[in-house]
């Protein structure tokens, strides 16, 4: 970084660097910060003008950060901080607009209610605007600006916002499921586009397990409703299991499902609270409480 030219940096520049930084996309990025591919890529080149040095270089198809540019990262989260903390400073809570807050349903009374808690010590009297909906339309709402944070999930070696939780997948039923009746196992999953999905099916067809695929939801109120009547079974992440449901047994061996993060993910423009500073401070005081033992107690 001794090459800068001693020209001021944006403050939009840098937000526009860190949405690529997070998102690693720039389509995604560009979303975020409301601006074509083709803008947002000229904005790019012009942090790079004031910080005098090249941000980026192609590896393949990926867009990969220079040493110089994982430095910027480092202080342009600093400044932004500073900033977006000004900023708030002269903000009071009954001035802000609602807070617009994304969860997949299946942890809409796991999770939700922890983080809605952490927020509403902070500002008890924001209005909050409460949206379910799963991952992958998610991420959609918070890249285009419809949400300003929002809990999904996301592959264990991805970036993406604050890690809120490290889970995995696991088999759920009722407690009284009558296994012997069903030659094959009845199934009530997500959609296709949920990673439990494809797994609970290639695993089933490598052991060669009979089962019959029963239903099909992007709601998890539908799927759990079933498998609360004993009519299937369900794939789904640990954090979504109800008290009155039970894990399958090993006893019955069905195929292992894999690990996810639970993340917290903030639109890069929007609310005036909601900064990567402040995201990553609610995933820090989300982490150092139960989201569990809180559920079970509400």
């Amino acid at each position: 970084m001794d090459r800068l030219t001693g020209t001021p940096m944006d403050i939009d520049l840098l937000r526009a660097y860190i949405a690529v930084v997070d998102t690693g996309s720039l389509t995604r990025a560009a979303r975020q910060v409301h601006r074509t591919q083709a803008a947002l890529s000229m904005q790019m080149k012009r942090l790079e003008e004031q910080a005098g040095c090249s941000l980026f270089f192609k590896e393949g198809r990926n867009l990969e950060l220079t040493p110089d540019g994982k430095q910027l990262v480092s202080y342009a989260r600093r400044l932004l901080a500073l900033h977006d903390e000004a900023l708030s400073q002269l903000r009071t809570d009954s001035a802000l607009p609602p807070l617009r807050i994304g969860s997949p349903d299946d942890y809409a009374q796991s999770l939700l209610p922890q983080l809605v808690e952490i927020i509403q010590d902070q500002y008890p009297e924001l209005q909050l605007q409460l949206v379910c909906a799963p991952t992958v339309k998610l991420r959609t709402l918070v890249d285009e600006g419809e949400l300003d944070l929002t809990i999904l999930t996301r592959a264990v070696d991805s970036d993406e916002g604050h890690v809120l939780m490290h889970d995995r997948g696991i088999w759920i039923q009722h407690p009284q499921f009558d296994w012997q009746q069903h030659a094959s196992i009845p199934l009530a999953l997500y959609e296709a586009d949920c990673k439990f999905h494809s797994a609970a099916l290639d695993g089933l067809n490598k052991t060669h397990r009979p089962y019959r695929l029963k239903a099909l939801s992007a709601n998890a109120g539908a799927l759990i409703a079933l498998v609360r009547r004993g009519m299937a079974i369900t794939a789904a992440a640990r954090a979504s299991l109800s008290p009155d449901l039970v894990e399958v047994a090993p006893i019955h061996e069905l195929p292992p499902l894999p690990g996810i993060d639970i993340a917290l993910v903030s639109s890069a423009q929007g609310h005036p609270l909601v900064t990567a500073n402040w995201a990553g401070e609610l995933a820090r005081r989300f982490t150092s409480t139960d989201p569990f033992e809180s559920a079970q107690s509400a």
